[in-house]
């Protein structure tokens, strides 16, 4: 790592990506699973919920001879695994699952896995492309008001010293007056109910916009945000590359009307928090503007509306049980548990799903 000053993106990209020394591409790594705790690895049900959405593509499709799962941020591979495992045999003979992932490939993976360093070609697959965690480690510039409350560009060296740059303008400017407001706006992008949920319990793509005001308000100093940006235009190459199917982008996320004043940008290592730091040691990661990254076909729901809609939840089994099958409500007692983590408002279940058909075949399949 150069200790030049850049902004917040290239030194993430650099930082994550690198490809002696990226935190997420270095050789012999852990992979996320050694930093923080996602979904996947909270418990079996997760992957068994993916699964199940699945089935539900496949069925919407017509049982198409080859069916794609592409799993976009695929770590060690661990939600493929999981999903193959819950499969019945008949949709797991036609699956061809892709992990895509800059990483290298890890030993001993399933060799029915295609592991990819990008994404698949535009409208090459017919299937579910699922991204859990992934937008947040798209890296994004951050941007602070300074003391006349301009917006300027954060500039940042590899020890992690920041200072204010240029004014933000261009594209990246439009897409703040668009999508990050500081003052409440009464014609908000979307006001599906995302929370800001804490991280990993460890728009380009056309959706519709305030009107665009002609330069950014003076504000208060110190405030910050993140520019989505890259994440909008990572998302919709994501989806373009289904022929048909359903896309799901499953993350921690924000909505235009409370947007976080100070920002969100933060870092991992070994399970805790820290500083976010671009020299390589730790994750760096911030909450998504998933109504920004939303098509017009988008739909933005919770993860425990999602959870909920596809079978999972933490309903304690009957006391009955215990009297009858001591050993099934105890097996039963603690599925109810992992179901009450991942659907918990507070937490994981407040993570945001963004769901998006690719033809008409594929809408409305997570509705209650």
């Amino acid at each position: 790592m150069t200790n030049e000053w850049c902004g917040w993106r290239d030194a993430t990209e650099r930082a994550l990506y690198g490809a002696d020394d990226g935190f997420y591409t270095r050789p012999g790594g852990p992979g996320p699973a050694g930093h923080f705790r996602t979904s996947v690895h909270v418990s079996p049900l997760y992957a068994g919920a993916v699964a199940a959405l699945l089935r539900r593509v496949d069925g919407a499709l017509g049982h198409p001879e080859e069916l794609a799962l592409v799993d976009v941020g695929a770590g060690r591979g661990e939600l493929l695994t999981g999903v193959l495992a819950a499969l019945p045999d008949e949709v797991a003979a036609r699956l061809r699952p892709y992990a895509v992932e800059r990483a290298a490939r890890p030993g001993g993976l399933d060799p029915r896995i295609d592991w990819l360093g990008e994404l698949p070609a535009p409208g090459s697959v017919t299937g579910l492309l699922f991204a859990n965690e992934w937008l947040d480690n798209v890296p994004v510039d951050v941007v602070e008001t300074d003391g006349d409350g301009v917006a300027r560009r954060v500039l940042v060296r590899a020890d992690g010293t920041e200072r204010l740059g240029e004014p933000v303008d261009g594209a990246d400017a439009e897409w703040l007056r668009r999508w990050w407001s500081w003052q409440p706006a009464p014609s908000a992008a979307s006001t599906a109910s995302v929370s800001t949920a804490p991280a990993s319990t460890a728009s380009a793509s056309g959706a519709s916009a305030p009107t665009a005001r002609t330069a950014l308000s003076p504000l208060s100093p110190g405030l910050r945000a993140e520019i989505g940006r890259p994440r909008d235009e990572a998302w919709a190459r994501a989806v373009r590359t289904l022929r048909a199917g359903l896309a799901v982008a499953a993350d921690y996320a924000h909505a235009r009307q409370d947007r976080p004043l100070f920002g969100t940008l933060t870092g991992f290592r070994d399970g805790r928090e820290v500083r976010p730091v671009p020299d390589g040691s730790c994750d760096i990661t911030a909450h998504v503007a998933l109504d920004a990254c939303a098509g017009p076909s988008a739909e933005l729901l919770t993860q425990r509306e999602a959870l909920h809609a596809l079978g999972v939840d933490g309903r304690r089994p009957p006391l009955s049980l215990a009297s009858t099958d001591p050993a099934a409500y105890v097996r039963a007692l603690g599925t109810a548990g992992a179901a009450a983590e991942l659907t918990d408002p507070a937490g994981l279940g407040g993570f945001g799903w963004l769901v998006e058909p690719v033809g008409g075949e594929c809408a409305g399949l997570l509705k209650a």
